[in-house]
């Protein structure tokens, strides 16, 4: 038997935000064990943290129908939750995407604050065809398009498909073909599918359909975040340093604020910052 914690991220309203589930030692616990707790808590992922003899963290994280290698929301809310169990400062968490530094601090308000570095971001064309089976199954046209933000495979731990609304109308209204959307993102290893809007160079709303893990829609997601980050960056869209303010959820009924710090330098990892409240189970 395992503890399990839960937790909203990226909001300080329970009712808010993304739940992840966390579990704070999973020393010993098997995958299928571990998988069979995420299936049973019905989060998009939870997160499970292995203690490491030198004081870095394992994590592993689990959606309800699969392990995924990188999980924004959930890294805050183990975070946070690891704070709050055992006081603020840094975390070092060994991911299957590579290391995430994460910093937890108090605010004057009394909420704990996560701020991870996510591994270094790439982006990749996705060629024409996929493109096209991309808006067919998001049931979008070319015409619904940003043509500022074109589209394209966004990496920081965890692969997206950045697409852009030209209006924040085509945004809200998602209504997207659930198998086939599926289909093409496991074909391809895509976690979610960042759909945006860019209100200002600095304020972008944000959708992510996770079909993949059993999930219509994804309320936060800060994988999704810093990947986007990183694509704005590597796209020149985005005037260096940058700090922009995600939201997210507000479709959902599950309102989120995701910050985002892009540093100039190509080479560095995607600052994503959030803090994390306690959902009575």
């Amino acid at each position: 038997m395992v503890q399990i914690l839960r937790y909203a991220a990226f909001t300080t309203e329970p009712g808010g935000g993304n739940p992840a589930g966390v579990v704070l030692d999973a020393t010993g616990v098997p995958d299928a064990e571990m998988q069979a707790v995420a299936a049973e808590v019905g989060y998009s992922e939870s997160a499970f943290l292995v203690p490491r003899q030198d004081g870095d963290l394992d994590v592993r994280y689990f959606s309800p129908l699969a392990e995924v290698p990188f999980c924004g929301h959930a890294t805050v809310a183990a975070s946070v939750a690891h704070a709050a169990a055992n006081g603020s400062g840094p975390l070092r968490l060994h991911t299957r995407a590579g290391l995430v530094e994460v910093s937890t601090s108090e605010t004057d308000t009394g909420y704990i604050t996560a701020t991870l570095i996510s591994v270094s971001p790439r982006t990749e064309d996705i060629p024409t065809p996929v493109q096209a089976a991309l808006l067919a199954a998001l049931r979008w046209t070319e015409g619904d398009l940003d043509p500022a933000l074109p589209v394209r495979a966004a990496y920081a731990g965890a692969w997206h498909p950045v697409v852009a609304a030209a209006t924040r109308p085509r945004l809200a209204d998602l209504d997207y073909d659930y198998p086939a959307l599926a289909t093409l993102m496991t074909e391809h290893g895509w976690t979610t599918v960042q759909l945006v809007h860019r209100a200002s160079e600095t304020v972008i709303h944000s959708r992510n359909p996770f079909p993949p893990g059993g999930v219509i829609e994804d309320p936060a997601t800060g994988a999704a975040a810093a990947a986007l980050g990183g694509y704005l960056r590597e796209l020149g869209l985005v005037t260096l340093p940058a700090a922009l303010t995600i939201h997210q959820g507000e479709d959902l009924g599950r309102p989120g604020v995701i910050t985002v710090s892009i540093p100039s330098d190509h080479t560095s990892g995607i600052h994503v910052t959030g803090t994390a409240i306690p959902i009575e189970a």
